[in-house]
């Protein structure tokens, strides 16, 4: 939860909330928790304070967790905080299907101006760059559709290899930074998770199957599901057309699980699965890591399918 965010509107509260930011800091977290509920008796409505709450209760394993996330999720149903991936991580229901599109695009608008500082330098992500040397054999290309496009990480790979580049995000700031280095003909906001929408509120002109290379780097772990993302680019593909993109290993011969960096991973036999069902001929496969999280790296595959007709 960003800063800017974190606000009840009553400076007494908010100071207190300060405080129990200061101890969670240095590990206190039951009396961050206290000092928390003390600013929440000022403001009983406040969705991030019960939200922090909940963090603070969780990390002090505290059995009450799972109410401080039930009452944010009550107070901003549209779960701008993530709520509802907080209860399935604690166990209290079950993952959802797909994460909330706010929570995801609150997540990325804050992130934006950081955005390449952050994952590259000190993340040191290096999903697009791998991608790029999937398909560098089969360049160059009319038509690349990257889906998920964020800053463009991607687009500086492939824009010297494809004649037309065409960038989708649900974040408006990080397509706003997309913009700023010019490497799209097109940008436009989209929500994967619900391919309908995508199609028809963003002008994704999917009947034309026009696309000769479509890219998704680091998104599919931000969708949980795919039944949606599939279609859309089976649809969007021209025939023969390529799709590279990236998941978080599950590690495990399950579909997707939801994980405690309230990210998705998927297994490699759910995404051989899911290619063959849309038709989509499984080229070639890497088993890498993908960034570092908490000073540890995170497991990762990379795939390179391409339409069948």
């Amino acid at each position: 939860m960003s800063m800017s965010q974190f606000s009840s509107g009553d400076v007494i509260a908010d100071r207190r909330a300060d405080y129990a930011r200061m101890l969670a800091e240095g590990s206190d977290f039951a009396a961050a928790a206290e000092l928390m509920e003390q600013a929440l008796e000022l403001a009983p409505v406040w969705a991030a304070g019960w939200f922090r709450l909940g963090e603070y209760r969780e990390k002090a394993e505290q059995s009450t967790a799972a109410e401080a996330y039930h009452r944010a999720l009550e107070l901003e149903p549209e779960d701008v905080f993530g709520a509802t991936l907080k209860l399935a991580v604690i166990g209290a229901q079950e993952a959802p299907a797909s994460p909330p599109s706010r929570y995801v695009e609150s997540l990325f608008d804050e992130y934006a101006e950081r955005f390449d500082t952050a994952l590259v330098e000190r993340l040191d992500y290096s999903v697009p760059g791998k991608l790029w040397k999937l398909v560098a054999a089969h360049a160059p290309f009319a038509l690349t559709v990257d889906l998920g496009c964020g800053t463009g990480l991607f687009g500086a790979e492939i824009r010297q290899s494809t004649r037309r580049l065409e960038g989708f995000d649900l974040s408006s700031n990080m397509l706003a930074k997309a913009q700023e280095k010019g490497l799209y003909d097109h940008l436009g906001q989209s929500d994967f998770s619900l391919a309908a929408e995508a199609s028809g509120l963003f002008g994704l002109d999917l009947s034309a199957h026009r696309a000769d290379l479509i890219s998704a780097a680091d998104v599919l772990m931000y969708l949980g599901s795919l039944e949606t993302v599939f279609p859309l680019v089976a649809d969007l593909l021209a025939p023969y057309g390529l799709f590279v993109f990236s998941v978080e290993d599950a590690g495990v011969d399950v579909g997707f699980v939801l994980r405690d960096s309230l990210r998705y991973a998927h297994s490699e036999a759910h995404i051989r699965l899911l290619l063959a069902h849309h038709r989509l001929e499984l080229l070639e496969i890497e088993c890498t890591t993908i960034r570092m999280d908490a000073g540890k790296p995170v497991q990762g595959i990379l795939f390179l399918s391409r339409k069948m007709e």
